[in-house]
């Protein structure tokens, strides 16, 4: 599905990315961990053509699209939800929603998958009349979620989907990324501050530290790896 090959950006004369390679495989949820600072947002960045690299490949689909623009990246499939639950705070939830449809011509579909998106949070069908604005921080999250399923991405990117969520909410938001990974077969790369729910979610993982790729593994592998335990899950010995 995704191939991110060599991959280097810099910031100034500041190397951001050192080198790094990735891989996303159709079906598949992989997740990149690390402190802050470590590169994480920035690959994402890189992978939406929202900043420029220096050197590396993208292939998507067998498809080189390193050298398109961040327009065209969305047109090929791959929907970013950015960190910070960027909602529209002047529009309704039911706004939002059909604002992330955007690119699309199937009216009768589009009305399927608004139901589809109040299935998987009930509360903002409540809410569908209320302006974005004034939801609490779970319900943005929600809608911020929402609105990028909304594009039917074939690729889905999260950028610390957990980010100032209570506990509870936690648990609800990384519930509904395994279902539409199951359910929808869709691919997720997700990067994380809670590595312990994230590696419990991803079939596989990277750990990124300073800028390169440190270590590599399923999910279990790398909830088991001592320096993980240590570094990242508060367990290690």
């Amino acid at each position: 599905m995704l191939e991110v090959k060599n991959l280097s950006v810099s910031y100034g004369g500041i190397k951001a990315l050192k080198s790094i390679s990735i891989t996303v495989p159709d079906r598949q949820i992989v997740t990149l961990i690390g402190a802050n600072g470590a590169g994480k947002s920035t690959t994402l960045r890189a992978i939406s053509k929202l900043i420029k690299h220096d050197t590396g490949t993208i292939i998507y689909n067998g498809e080189d699209i390193t050298n398109i623009n961040a327009r065209d990246t969305v047109k090929k499939g791959i929907t970013m939800i950015p960190e910070g639950r960027h909602v529209f705070p002047d529009m309704t939830v039911m706004e939002n929603l059909r604002l992330g449809a955007y690119l699309r011509n199937d009216k009768k579909q589009i009305r399927e998958d608004i139901d589809y998106m109040f299935d998987l949070f009930p509360v903002l069908r409540e809410r569908s009349s209320q302006l974005a604005g004034t939801l609490s921080g779970g319900e943005q999250q929600m809608l911020a979620v929402s609105r990028a399923l909304m594009a039917r991405p074939k690729m889905l990117m999260m950028d610390e989907p957990s980010l100032g969520l209570a506990p509870m909410l936690v648990k609800d938001i990384f519930a509904i990324i395994e279902r539409v990974n199951k359910e929808d077969g869709l691919p997720i790369l997700l990067i994380e501050q809670n590595a312990n729910f994230a590696l419990k979610v991803a079939d596989y993982g990277y750990v990124l530290e300073t800028g390169t790729i440190q270590l590599e593994g399923t999910g279990d592998q790398l909830l088991q790896n001592e320096k993980v335990k240590e570094l990242y899950l508060g367990t290690g010995d």
